[in-house]
């Protein structure tokens, strides 16, 4: 399981890269569903807090910077769709990890 949880981030974030140069609307579910599958799996407790810190901070700069990023010539709406697809991915995935986070609080 481990081992698919490591295969399914590198594969995620690989995907948010491709998803740059793509118009296909498919890429943004396979996103979601890849971010499920990193949340419930590839994240233990001890990095509980780190990737939740990584992922706030992606998930900030990915919102609220992919509209200026957009507005560079040339290369700025490959990088916005960049940041939107790194969104669609990381935001399910801390989502999950978010949740686990607040039972675990909660049974303890």
């Amino acid at each position: 399981m481990d081992k698919i949880g490591k295969i399914a981030f590198i594969a995620g974030v690989v995907i948010s890269i491709i998803a740059g140069f793509l118009t296909a609307n498919w890429v943004y579910w396979a996103l979601t569903l890849l971010g499920l599958v990193v949340g419930f799996l590839n994240v233990g407790q001890k990095e509980v807090k780190d990737f939740l810190l990584a992922a706030l901070a992606l998930v900030i700069i990915s919102a609220l910077g992919s509209d200026q990023i957009t507005a560079l010539p040339e290369v700025g709406p490959v990088l916005g769709k960049i940041y939107v697809a790194l969104l669609t991915f990381v935001s399910p995935a801390a989502l999950i990890v978010a949740l686990k986070a607040l039972f675990g609080m909660a049974k303890s």
